[in-house]
């Protein structure tokens, strides 16, 4: 099958958004599928090798396009993505299935009678009205919407969910919301993101450091995680991410500073995506402290979720419907209120004191991570693929 993957993003793309795309697209091809990937520029010069940036390996069944747009950013680049990918949707690499988590493109392309273009596939990670009206309040950087672009993008959710060819969710929280807003429809799959399986999970060591990997946006909980860990004196903080140039690292050292723990919390900054799970194994607990708020509770699948899972360490993540979705209380991990400093505090200590409860815990996560492997969604995503390409 010749699938086009339409990413309006630069490329390579260090945060999650550009890990996901290109693992996805890497296993489809590995599944002996045609992928075209179609992405903006790197703002490197010179351009980076996406492969060698995300630690895979090269595959002549996966051809990464760059978009001819014009540098810098705004409308003008938007429009000349928009423009590039159309070109591809109806010229001579149209494939036999179009897939996308660009609602913009999705929408677009829709327009377009069904007998000129290839059937879509839309990959949702959020209601975008939602997403967008609380990203102020969970993002430094981000603008309040206004009232016609919440209104543009409640147009575009509708319409793509009615004229998909197919749908993915990456939560079932998620697909029963659009569901319940739009009305049923027929193929809709469930499918979260993934990781990578280790070659082999090394042995939790004996010490008291507690992990975390990812951004450090203010929805991500690291803030309550700086907390709980001045709550448990003799716990130590590893935090694996964050990008010098933006606001939140230099927020949570000062947060650190405040707390009188800065003695006790290692900051790596910026970590290549295939290192990531070294550093989670210098720790014996890694947590997942995401506070409720319009993603975390139905809309978020965290990379570092099954990560954790994969490394083979007891998780501690906040009590929450999509982490439920995969973690399981006292089985897999301890769950614990959200954004409850004490709580977190408590669910640490819990793991931290008591190394059979730990090590069951970990032992636990690691025998169900194969069912979140890239290769496993691929998979999941061919299904629907198959079935999308079979209807007339």
């Amino acid at each position: 099958m010749r699938i086009l993957y339409f990413a309006d993003i630069r490329f390579p793309l260090e945060r999650a958004n550009g890990i996901q795309t290109m693992e996805t697209c890497h296993a489809l091809a590995g599944r002996g599928h045609e992928v075209r990937l179609v992405v903006k520029p790197d703002t490197r010069s010179p351009a980076r090798d996406p492969f060698a940036f995300y630690g895979l390996p090269n595959d002549r069944s996966l051809v990464i396009e760059r978009a001819r747009t014009p540098s810098g950013a705004g409308l003008l680049q938007r429009a000349a993505y928009l423009s590039f990918a159309f070109g591809r949707a109806f010229g001579r690499h149209r494939g036999d299935i179009i897939l996308t988590r660009d609602l913009g493109v999705a929408s677009g392309l829709l327009r377009v009678p069904r007998r000129m273009r290839a059937p879509l596939v839309y990959e949702s990670h959020g209601y975008a009205p939602e997403v967008a009206a609380a990203m102020p309040g969970l993002v430094a950087t981000a603008a309040p919407p206004t009232p016609a672009k919440l209104k543009r993008l409640a147009a575009r959710e509708a319409h793509v969910w009615h004229a998909a060819s197919g749908y993915v969710t990456i939560t079932a929280g998620l697909a029963g919301a659009l569901a319940a807003r739009f009305g049923p429809r027929e193929r809709v799959a469930v499918v979260p993101d993934g990781m990578r399986m280790p070659r082999e999970a090394t042995a939790p060591p004996s010490n008291r450091v507690v992990a975390y990997a990812g951004h450090l946006y203010a929805w991500k909980g690291v803030d309550v995680l700086l907390r709980a860990i001045a709550q448990v004196p003799d716990a130590r903080a590893l935090i694996v991410g964050g990008h010098e140039e933006e606001s939140d690292i230099g927020r949570l050292r000062t947060l650190a500073s405040q707390l009188g723990i800065v003695d006790r919390v290692t900051f790596t900054g910026h970590v290549e995506p295939s290192k990531v799970a070294a550093y989670l194994a210098l720790a014996s607990v890694v947590a997942l402290p995401n506070p409720a708020s319009a993603i975390s509770t139905q809309f978020t699948s965290p990379l570092k979720l099954f990560e954790y899972m994969a490394a083979g360490r007891a998780i501690v993540a906040s009590d929450l419907p999509a982490i439920r979705e995969i973690l399981r209380d006292n089985e897999n991990a301890v769950l614990v209120e959200p954004g409850r400093v004490d709580a977190l505090a408590e669910g640490i200590r819990r793991v931290l004191d008591n190394r059979a409860l730990a090590d069951r815990l970990a032992r636990s996560a690691l025998g169900d991570a194969p069912q979140y492997t890239w290769a496993r969604r691929a998979e999941r995503i061919e299904a629907l693929l198959v079935t999308v390409a079979s209807q007339p």
